[in-house]
């Protein structure tokens, strides 16, 4: 028998009809979508009911880039977000120290950007506060970290600062990092568990050797393959470099359906935070300093010519402006080396592109590039006196995180959190691209959201019918959220800034400068991932009729 559920009584964000009260889902498919009078004929002893009572069902959102493992470990260890001194992270160090004694410290998220003064602990200083105990804390891009106690006996180097960067933030990382296969597991359920209650039900997984590592990635598909059907989707991306078409597809092959392609966190430089991003001018705050790059344009061009051959999706890491132009650089000859239409077939990704400039642009337009954006980075460091102003000045930091440019010129955009490095907040990450500071290159609220659904899905290459639609025949993979307030927003000072009204046929989402929305279901293909108390305890007839 089939199983049927109808939502009723709310609003329903579906291009089939704007008005949209209620939804009806038949083994896990959007059986129909339509309004209140509708559905009170359709019901049927059948149905299982769910009672919105005014909330808002709409497509789940898909978290174009994140990490998983390290997600979830942020969630149980130090959080170092609030910290705004050397005194601060000295104090909650001594803290977890004192609540574990003899294990290691580990944490994450410092961030001395916003500090008064931005001088960070020594390792002595560190070490102390530890009881001698092993110490890493990653700053909030991930690449650097203060540690102290992970050097092998002996060895000596670098006594004097606690900050840690490059191959040696590499090396200490792993060290720290070292999980046992259980506690892996634990991290990763965990991280899912957290995006689902977010109203998050597909995820691309950036893993890396730095990062995690192949068994890191290998684990979490087991567990997927065991628990699947109960968690969010995930395609898995793997940032190693190739030379030949054969490694390729036999990199693409050993980690099954699953994979999505090579890249993601494949570096082309580093992070503008840790100032390791590659900059063609010099740090506004480091004279002399330009940031790290760790690809060439050769080595860029036989990746992309080697994964377009083998039919992979390629993916790179870029943030600063010199890295984007060594990116172009790097597409322009695997387009002449592999042809541009198969280039483009691809569909290949650059993840961050936070500097582009019009010529930079115009490559990733030829060679049909999607840019994969975290616009939460923009809301946490673009204001004036923030991390981009103090790294690169006024007017470079004025010009960053483009994606209206990038939309208007026919750039695909889609949008993550790169979590842990910032929250699980997917309606902040739509706020934030109705906000970003650079005035021209912000979108409405629907394009936000469409980047943050739809796309999702086709930039990790997932073939579902209507992915990130609710629509009759797509899949019933939806959030139902607490809203006060529905409305069409644009971030256009010219014309109105909102409205209320759904008479010009465009499906209307929660006002952004209200309380954000609360999840209170999260839902893949008809399967609860997620359901707050407050949906779930909710007087009956919520679950029946």
């Amino acid at each position: 028998m089939a199983h049927l559920v109808m939502y009723r009584n709310g609003s329903v964000y579906s291009p089939t009809d704007p008005f949209a009260t209620a939804l009806l889902v038949e083994d896990g498919t959007v059986a129909w979508v339509g309004q209140e009078a509708a559905a009170e004929s359709l019901l049927d002893e059948r149905m299982e009911v769910v009672d919105l009572r005014g909330g808002l069902v709409a497509p789940a959102f898909f978290d174009s880039h994140v990490h998983l493992t390290e997600l979830g470990a942020s969630l149980e260890q130090l959080d170092l977000g609030s910290a705004r001194s050397s005194a601060d992270v000295l104090a909650a160090v001594r803290a977890r120290a004192a609540a574990i004694p003899g294990g290691p410290v580990l944490g994450s998220g410092w961030d001395e950007s916003g500090w008064d003064s931005p001088v960070l602990p020594t390792a002595a200083e560190l070490s102390a506060a530890a009881g001698g105990a092993p110490v890493y804390l990653a700053r909030a891009d991930v690449h650097s970290a203060l540690a102290s106690g992970l050097l092998p006996a002996g060895d000596s180097a670098g006594l004097g600062s606690a900050h840690v960067t490059g191959e040696r933030h590499a090396e200490l990382r792993r060290r720290a990092l070292d999980y046992d296969d259980a506690t892996r597991r634990r991290y990763q359920r965990t991280a899912l568990a957290q995006l689902a209650s977010r109203g998050v039900a597909g995820v691309a997984e950036m893993a890396a050797p730095q990062i995690s590592g192949a068994h890191d990635a290998r684990q979490l598909l087991e567990l997927l393959d065991a628990d699947g059907a109960d968690l969010p989707l995930v395609r898995l991306y793997w940032g190693e470099l190739v030379a030949s078409a054969e490694v390729a597809r036999e990199l693409a092959d050993s980690f099954g359906p699953r994979f999505a392609g090579l890249g993601g966190d494949l570096n082309v430089d580093g992070s503008l935070g840790s100032r390791t991003a590659a900059l063609t001018s010099d740090y506004a705050d480091a004279p002399g300093e330009r940031g790290t790059l760790m690809l060439s344009a050769e080595q860029i061009a036989q990746h992309v010519a080697a994964c377009t051959e083998a039919r992979v999706q390629a993916a790179f890491h870029v943030i600063g402006d010199e890295a984007a132009r060594v990116l172009a650089e790097g597409l322009k000859t695997a387009m002449e080396r592999a042809g541009a239409e198969r280039v483009q077939g691809l569909r290949h990704r650059v993840e961050h592109a936070e500097m582009i400039d019009a010529e930079v642009l115009a490559t990733l337009l030829e060679a049909g590039v999607t840019v994969s954006m975290q616009p939460g980075f923009d809301a946490r460091w673009g204001d004036p006196g923030g991390l981009y102003e103090q790294r690169l000045g006024a007017d470079r930091a004025g010009a960053m995180n483009q994606a209206g440019r990038l939309l208007s010129a026919g750039v695909p955009v889609c949008v993550g959190s790169d979590a842990p490095v910032l929250p699980i907040d997917p309606w902040g990450n739509v706020k934030a691209c109705l906000e970003l500071v650079d005035v021209a290159s912000r979108i409405s609220a629907r394009a936000a959201f469409v980047a943050h659904t739809r796309a999702g899905y086709r930039a990790a290459g997932v073939e579902i019918p209507f992915a990130g639609q609710l629509v009759p025949g797509a899949a019933a993979t939806f959030a139902v959220w607490s809203a006060s307030e529905l409305m069409v927003q644009t971030p256009d000072s010219r014309v109105a800034a909102w409205s209320t009204d759904a008479r010009a046929g465009t499906p209307m989402l929660p006002a952004m400068d209200s309380a954000a929305p609360e999840c209170l279901q999260t839902v893949r293909d008809g399967r609860i991932l997620f359901e707050a108390a407050a949906l779930r305890n909710a007087e009956h007839p919520s679950h029946a009729r």
